[in-house]
This record gives structure tokens, sequence and C-alpha cells, in this order.
């Protein structure tokens, strides 16, 4: 079996692929992230995804498998990405308070094919009173994360339903990650 590449510094993705029990390294792909002028979102996470690949397997990794993603919290059009301090995660978290967003979650696998695909979920918070938001930020839980919170952590409180990829959210869609894996030969079971 070809050895696969995580090209993600994102200890939640390494976290999501142990889980479903495949064996990687990390190697981290140095790309700049800043959105394009006009970039529509769905365009912004393939090519982000697409050039992680690209880079790492570029790297001398041409007899692997190089697997990257991207995570974007969009409200509109607008792409949400990790806070800067207490009063950005503050306009980010009452933007998205009683509200329903999307995350768009794109995987780029590279190894014998390129393959990309996107996931889109949709997450609906309750609302948010200014403390609670303060409250969560000195929890330092939001501070790396794109939206300004964890679906898997103390965010989830926030969250009053999801339609999609709990997986995907969290900035791996497992599903199809399982499926481009199984078209480069590495299965799951």
């Amino acid at each position: 079996m070809k050895k696969l590449i995580l090209a993600s510094a994102s200890p939640r993705r390494s976290e999501l692929l142990q889980q479903i029990n495949l064996a990687h390294t990390i190697q981290v792909a140095d790309i700049d992230e800043t959105p394009w002028a006009n970039e529509k979102p769905v365009d912004y996470v393939l090519r982000v995804a697409h050039e992680k690949s690209l880079a790492v397997y570029q790297q001398g990794n041409q007899q692997s498998v190089v697997l990257a993603a991207d995570t974007s919290v969009v409200l509109g059009s607008e792409i949400m990405g990790k806070p800067k301090d207490l009063e950005h995660a503050m306009t980010m978290l009452s933007a998205l308070s009683a509200k329903t967003h999307k995350v768009y979650s794109t995987v780029s696998v590279r190894g014998k094919l390129t393959q990309e695909v996107v996931c889109v979920s949709q997450v609906t918070f309750r609302g948010l009173s200014e403390q609670e938001i303060i409250n969560y930020w000195q929890t330092g839980e939001p501070t790396d994360k794109a939206g300004a919170y964890a679906i898997q952590g103390l965010g989830s409180i926030f969250i009053q339903s999801i339609q999609g990829s709990f997986s995907g959210i969290m900035g791996l869609p497992l599903f199809e990650t399982a499926q481009l894996l199984k078209n480069e030969g590495i299965g799951i079971l």
C-alpha cells in the first residue's frame, strides 16, 4: 500500500484520519491561503486544497498519496477565517448568532489520479449573548478555528442543528475522503 501523507498542520484532520484507522505522516504545505478579490467560497476552498496537495506532492512525494483539505465557514458570501483577536471573534460569532451558515470542506487527493471533492454542510446557531462569546473566547478554543468555533468542542453548545457532514464541519469529510482514497487503493476496512 502506498504511503499516505496529510498535507495539513491541523491536529483535527490527523485525528479524523486516525479515527478511521489510516496511518499517515504529516507534511505541511507552505502556501498563501489569502482569498482572492471576489473569489467565490467554493472556488476558494477548491483552490487552497488543490495548491496544498500539489505543493506537497511536488516535494518528492510522487510515489505516495497526498491528501490535503481546506474548510471555510461562510455566511452569505463572506468567507470567515480564523479570528485575529477577541474583537474579531465577537464580530464573527455575533454575525453567526441565530443564523444558518455554510461550511465548505474540500478534499484534494493526489496519487495516480488527482481527485477533488467539495462537501457543503449547513450549521444553524442559536442566539448568542455578548457575554457568552467573551466567555467562549476566554476558553482559548476559538483562536485557531474558522468562524471562531469548534463543533467538536465547547462550541457545540451554540449549534441548534446541522445538515451535512459533522466531520466535514470539523475539517475533513470522512465519507468523501474514504471514497477518494479507495480510488488510490487505500482501503479503510
